[in-house]
């Protein structure tokens, strides 16, 4: 951990607070239409600005939030998660977005499996959640994956409250008894 927060390490990845060098991909990703349009939907640059704000300032004030995903071997930023609850949330996210360039390659299960063992041990949740768009199959297999299973509709605060979520879930006893066979 440093004075910033934890560092954690995958064998191809660093999980690690967003930093201020982190924005160009961030707003490139929140340009993405495809990449975006089941978290929100695209986002202009100073929008993007104003939401990338969000996790550093939910590590300084809660000491938890999604961690910036930066490929070790070329130190690319490749996209964002980790803990995530904001006021209102209904219950304890994993969540995930990654650049478009990182779709694909195992690098949201790698990251998703440590930080999910880092809330585990370091927040004291009992469960986890991953709010999914009913269309995002992609994130609904990646939550299968990490053996979620579907919980049903949830229902977010606003300025979301209209938005379409399926609740995937899982708890702290079902990941431990089954995290070895996940790697």
């Amino acid at each position: 951990m440093t004075d910033a927060g934890p560092i954690l390490e995958t064998e191809r990845l660093i999980l690690r607070v967003p930093q201020a060098g982190d924005f160009e991909r961030y707003a490139e990703l929140m340009a993405d239409e495809d990449a975006v349009r089941y978290i929100g939907g695209y986002m202009p640059r100073a929008a993007a600005w104003r939401r990338f704000l969000q996790m550093p300032g939910a590590w300084a004030v809660q000491g938890f939030a999604m961690f910036s995903l930066v490929e070790k071997s070329s130190g690319r930023w490749l996209g964002q998660l980790g803990p995530w609850k904001p006021e209102g949330w209904p219950g304890n996210e994993i969540g995930y977005s990654l650049h478009r360039d990182a779709w694909g390659k195992g690098y949201a299960k790698e990251a998703a499996i440590a930080a999910i063992d880092w809330s585990f041990a370091n927040l004291g949740w009992s469960d986890i959640i991953h709010c999914i768009d009913p269309d995002n199959q992609a994130s609904i297999h990646l939550a299968e994956r990490l053996g979620s299973t579907y919980r049903g509709i949830g229902e977010l605060p606003e300025p979301f409250q209209d938005s379409k979520v399926g609740v995937w879930g899982q708890t702290r006893e079902h990941w431990l008894a089954r995290r070895n066979s996940l790697a």
